[in-house]
């Protein structure tokens, strides 16, 4: 018999986050490329995202086949696009000038399978990639990550929006995201909680 699940955010009934919840509007649009093995991830940010910024637009595949309708929207949005991608040719993305309305493509995977997805659609190189400068680890501590600088895509969205828009609270972002972790850390016992914790 499967758990009931909360009709508003989707998780869980007694992990429901509608209480952690609130909505913010932003004009940069926030567009994620997502592996199909994130869908269904417990653990998942970017469900997260949609509730606070319900403008976000999610296209789950791996070829480029898959991400055709996107390939379609992003030549017809008559917007500048960015790739959100640390790699040797991206850009920081503090230094550069970039305006709100413009859209973010993001990512949204394990680091292998970004960059299988990178890979797997040689067209997002027609963007320009930005990166973050990182100036602390990641604190979606539910999560195991192989690189000290991995973000969640909520974070490193949180981030390039508040790069773009210095006043720009992205609170509600983060708030949720701490409210997942910590409901997560909750439900673990004690010893594996410990070590989640230790690793921060």
């Amino acid at each position: 018999m499967s758990r009931p699940d909360c009709p508003t955010c989707h998780y869980p009934l007694k992990a429901c986050l509608c209480a952690s919840i609130r909505k913010m509007q932003v004009k940069t649009e926030l567009i994620v490329l997502q592996d199909p093995s994130e869908v269904g991830h417990a653990k998942n940010s970017v469900r997260l995202m949609e509730l606070v910024i319900p403008e976000t637009q999610v296209f789950v595949g791996e070829t480029a086949e898959d991400f055709s309708a996107l390939r379609l929207y992003l030549a017809e949005s008559g917007k500048q696009v960015y790739l959100v991608y640390p790699s040797e040719s991206s850009e920081l993305a503090n230094s550069a000038s970039v305006g709100e309305e413009v859209i973010l493509l993001l990512l949204d995977g394990t680091w292998r399978k970004a960059y299988k997805l990178l890979k797997l659609n040689p067209w997002l190189a027609d963007f320009p990639a930005l990166h973050l400068d990182l100036e602390s680890a990641s604190n979606y501590t539910i999560r195991k990550a192989s690189r000290s600088d991995s973000l969640s895509t909520l974070e490193a969205s949180a981030m390039m929006l508040k790069v773009i828009t210095p006043l720009q609270d992205v609170t509600p972002l983060t708030d949720a995201l701490a409210a997942l972790v910590e409901q997560r850390l909750a439900s673990m016992p004690a010893d594996v909680r410990a070590r989640y914790r230790d690793n921060k």
